[in-house]
């Protein structure tokens, strides 16, 4: 043959090898992942060849069949087991109630009326920041303290408001409490009289209670005395026929007292030129407690050792005996149960499914591990 026919016998021969190289590499592609190392692995190690082969009819052929079937059946299962389980759960946290119950409840309580005096005296610095505002916390301190007691609070001046009745709710009582001013009684000489006839008042007309009445009461009189209207002992013992001790709490330096800030805010008040200084008046306090049956204690002062209302009543108030008390309330029953039972057993149905084919995926990987060793 000349030069041309060789060169085109080779290029002919050329291009049957590259087809079939072509066709070679393309059906190892497909077994082994289609790179170029694979291919010339492939030509190297014919043992491959068998090993994929066993693996195409694995999948296609025989009990692998029937269980990737049941897997993929499974599947969309899982899902539904796992939203509807979810969906029951959320369903469960908001709670749902429907219907009613008759429930009883036993509790035991007292009755406490906090009667707070609310004079421009009150508002002397010898306390900080001032005596009014001391009272309030330390009522506030007290409110902590009184478990399932029931509490009620009086403003008094010249006569005595009440400016929240008997309750157990915290957050009202606190209320009021905060919106204690000077201007929250009529203005006038100090009447402690007056308060206590406005506290045997709220205790008498409170008809939610009956059985806390009298002697499962108490009244608190916080003040820095000067009574100067007089009456204050006559009411002191009509609350002693009652079984109801009148607990007196003074507020105040009894020794150098303080000056009385002026309405207009510009100093002090004055008298004849004079500054008006004012003391915690301690007899009339005494006398009340004494005459009802109860006690005197006087608050903290800035030189003093810290007493606290809270701690007063927890020592002293504590004595007065509190009445067993036995409710019947009807409630709507809660049905959360309902959901989340189920729910949970949903999710865990899903779960379970879950497990089951994480083995079988990793036996079949391990198997596969050993047919490349071994090949």
């Amino acid at each position: 043959m000349d030069g041309r026919g060789r060169f085109a016998g080779a290029d002919s021969h050329a291009g049957h090898g590259r087809f079939a190289e072509r066709v070679g590499g393309g059906d190892h592609s497909r077994l082994r992942g289609g790179s170029a190392a694979d291919l010339r692995g492939n030509r190297q190690s014919p043992g491959l060849h068998t090993l994929a082969r066993r693996r195409e009819s694995r999948q296609v052929s025989g009990p692998n069949v029937f269980a990737r079937a049941k897997r993929d059946a499974l599947s969309p299962l899982r899902f539904y087991l796992a939203l509807f389980g979810l969906v029951l759960v959320s369903i469960a946290a908001f709670r749902p109630q429907w219907g009613r119950a008759r429930v009883e409840t036993s509790s035991r309580a007292r009755n406490v009326v906090i009667a707070i005096d609310v004079s421009r005296s009150m508002l002397a610095e010898d306390v900080r920041p001032n005596r009014l505002e001391r009272a309030k916390a330390d009522v506030a301190d007290m409110i902590d303290s009184l478990g399932g007691d029931r509490a009620a609070l009086v403003a008094f001046r010249r006569t005595g408001v009440a400016v929240c009745p008997l309750t157990t709710d915290r957050a009202y009582l606190r209320s009021a409490l905060e919106a204690l001013t000077p201007d929250s009684a009529p203005r006038g000489e100090t009447d402690l009289g007056s308060a206590i006839r406005e506290s045997l008042n709220l205790i008498s007309a409170d008809s939610s209670a009956p059985g806390l009445a009298d002697d499962h009461s108490a009244i608190i009189v916080i003040s820095d005395g000067g009574d100067l209207r007089g009456g204050a002992l006559d009411a002191a013992r009509q609350a002693r026929k009652r079984s109801i001790p009148v607990f007196t709490i003074g507020i105040g330096d009894p020794c150098t007292g303080a000056p009385i800030p002026s309405e207009d805010g510009r100093g002090a008040q004055r008298f004849k030129g004079e500054e008006v200084r004012v003391k915690l008046d301690e007899a009339p306090l005494r006398a009340i407690a004494e005459a009802s049956g109860g006690r005197y204690v006087p608050l903290a002062t800035a030189g003093t050792a810290e007493t606290t209302l809270g701690a007063i009543y927890r020592r002293f108030l504590r004595q007065v005996a509190a009445k067993e008390q036995n409710e019947a309330e009807d409630r709507k029953v809660e049905r959360y149960q309902l959901f989340l039972v189920p729910g949970l057993a949903l999710l865990l149905a899903s779960a379970s499914l879950s497990r089951g084919r994480l083995p079988k995926a990793r036996a079949d990987r391990k198997h596969l591990k050993v047919e490349k060793r071994q090949i």
